[in-house]
């Protein structure tokens, strides 16, 4: 059996009473050295506390809400025998004896006041250098794997993470650089010889001096997302086609079964039709439920059809995700949009409840509007806008008639997927929406 040792808050700089927004660790898991602990985040940044040495968690002091600063008491550790040893003996190059401490410093606290290297996987121009600075320090990933990611010089803003929320991991930063350095070489330009991106910094200004300014820190998930969707919007090219469906008789429809359904607990929206139509349209135009291959060379087809909504929430949109749509009700959906969109409000929703995702659905239509361009979420290559139905004169049968009509954005990777084949998608849509019953064609 190893030693107990407390673990302690470290060093976090100038921070004080600095808020817990998640405990990474419970009592009896085995963690490695600079595992992360818990994450903090103050009103000018996310921080993870890392664990100086390796052993089991036998006992947490702190739990999600509380406000620590350095030295505050984390967790009791039964470190292995390795790690007790080095952490009692006093180190052969100090000039004094080490004073007495639980907890000895940690290297990544050193690593994060120390100046970084050059990077070497990207050009270390000074624009360059201040744009990975910045992204380094918004990542959502341990203090390890951002030293780590500062010594190749990998923009993590790029990097998917596949820890727990996204987390970026190690191993994720090394599939990065390995998918980079096998991508093939970009055509040379006159100015740089690449075709990246060399922007010099965004400006920093004092707004101060033009009046009075309230400052207003981002949410967790605007500053999960935000990175995300940036990289979508620059490394995909959007293309998005606008169409107009005719509800008329789909929403007489909703609103005759809104009774029955209420009786069943469920409340019947637009965006279950929406999605149930997806389905349809996807089925006759596969490639929309697809992925583009990382090497750039292949279409990975999907036979499931495991749709994501947008679900706006106080702290930002979210992207829930309902499995085999294809085999389910409207009623089922409805069910189960109810469910998701509950739990995104309340914070409560899982990983596993926003991956898998084939193809998504942006609705408006609560809100407003008559046409925008919704960002792809990658790794699907479409996505589909609703805005506001409206009723509008439509000529039928040799007179003017008042029908319901939606207005459709639909956004697509023109890599993947043209004009013309857009066009079949987005008019097939709206086909189904007009007349359900082609859905079961």
């Amino acid at each position: 059996m190893g030693a107990l040792q407390e673990v302690l808050v470290p060093d976090i700089g100038d921070f004080k009473d600095v808020e817990v927004i998640e405990v990474l660790v419970k009592p009896g898991d085995s963690i490695r050295k600079e595992d992360s602990l818990i994450a903090l985040e103050s009103d000018k940044a996310t921080m993870e506390v890392p664990s100086p040495m390796a052993g089991t968690v036998k006992e947490l002091k702190i739990k999600v809400g509380d406000k620590v600063s350095q030295g505050s008491l984390v967790l009791v550790l039964e470190a292995t025998i390795e790690a007790a040893t080095k952490a009692a003996a006093p180190s052969a190059t100090n000039a004094a004896p080490a004073p007495a401490s639980a907890t000895p410093p940690l290297p990544a606290a050193a690593a994060a006041i120390a100046p970084p290297p050059p990077p070497t996987f990207a050009p270390a121009s000074p624009a360059f250098t201040a744009s990975l600075e910045r992204s380094l320090s918004k990542a959502h990933a341990s203090p390890s794997v951002r030293a780590f990611a500062r010594e190749l010089g990998v923009d993590l803003g790029q990097v998917s993470g596949s820890g727990p929320k996204g987390r970026v991991l190690k191993e994720d930063v090394q599939q990065f650089v390995k998918s980079a350095l096998s991508a093939p070489k970009q055509a040379a330009t006159a100015s740089s010889g690449t075709l990246g991106f060399n922007l010099p910094p965004a400006p920093n200004v004092d707004f101060s001096k033009f009046g009075p300014i309230e400052t207003k820190p981002l949410s967790r998930i605007k500053k999960i997302s935000g990175a995300n969707l940036h990289r979508n919007w620059i490394s995909i090219p959007h293309i998005t086609q606008h169409e107009e469906a005719d509800i008329s008789e789909l929403e007489a429809f909703r609103q005759a079964q809104s009774d029955a359904a209420a009786k069943a607990g469920v409340k019947l929206t637009l965006l279950a039709f929406i999605l149930k139509a997806c389905v349809a349209a996807l089925k006759r135009h596969p490639e929309f439920n697809a992925s583009l291959a990382v090497d750039g060379e292949n279409l990975v087809l999907k036979n499931y059809y495991h749709l994501g909504f947008a679900c706006d929430t106080p702290d930002g949109l979210v992207v829930p995700v309902i499995r085999d749509v294809d085999q389910k009700g409207i009623l089922q959906i409805a069910k189960e949009l109810a469910e998701l969109s509950a739990k995104a409000r309340e914070k409560k929703l899982g990983p596993s409840d926003m991956q898998g995702g084939t193809f998504s659905v942006s609705s408006l239509g609560g809100i407003g509007g008559t046409q925008f361009t919704p960002i792809i979420n990658a790794p699907e290559v479409a996505i589909l806008g609703a805005s506001r139905s409206t009723m509008k004169p439509v000529w039928q049968n040799g007179q003017w008639v008042p029908r319901l009509i939606l207005p459709l954005s639909l956004s697509y990777d023109h890599r993947v997927i043209d004009g013309a084949l857009g066009a079949r998608f987005i008019t097939h849509l709206s086909g189904v929406l007009s007349d359900m019953r082609r859905a079961m064609l």
